[in-house]
């Protein structure tokens, strides 16, 4: 049987160098810079983080939680919402890409701390990315972006 966990590598890519709320900047590390071309064809670009002040034994522990920001009370398991509090504390956002310069990515709605290590860069593809019928329960229809 194959040893999974000695497989599963993580090299970071980047880190958030400056949030001020509205904008962000992600730095990613030169090794991996050339992977940027032509990511400035894109008006979004999907984000992959780990969520680093959530990486503790206790959090990781957590399955069952209320998500934080909407309007209902809800218990949710932590695959069935955003939560940063789970086994691996991996965060997504879709973020408006705002400027690129060199290696460094200006953005806009980045939902991640400075110093937050960067996983990923994708691109959004609305053809992929987008399910317009997609069913979803009501507690998430109120409530801020994710």
């Amino acid at each position: 049987m194959l040893n999974m966990e000695a497989n599963a590598k993580l090299k970071l890519i980047g880190v958030v160098e400056d949030t001020d709320g509205e904008k962000g900047k992600i730095h990613v590390f030169s090794e991996f810079c050339a992977g940027l071309k032509r990511i400035e064809n894109f008006s979004h670009i999907i984000v992959l983080y780990w969520a680093h002040q959530r990486d503790d034994p206790e959090q990781r522990k957590v399955l069952l939680v209320y998500p934080r920001r909407h309007a209902e009370h809800v218990q949710t398991g932590v695959f069935a919402c955003r939560s940063p509090s789970r086994p691996n504390p991996i965060g997504l956002c879709v973020v408006e890409l705002v400027k690129v310069e060199g290696c460094n990515l200006t953005v806009k709605g980045l939902d991640a701390f400075e110093n937050t290590p960067i996983i990923d860069i994708k691109p959004y593809l609305p053809r992929a990315d987008s399910i317009p019928n997609a069913r979803v329960p009501r507690w998430t229809s109120r409530g801020p972006s994710t």
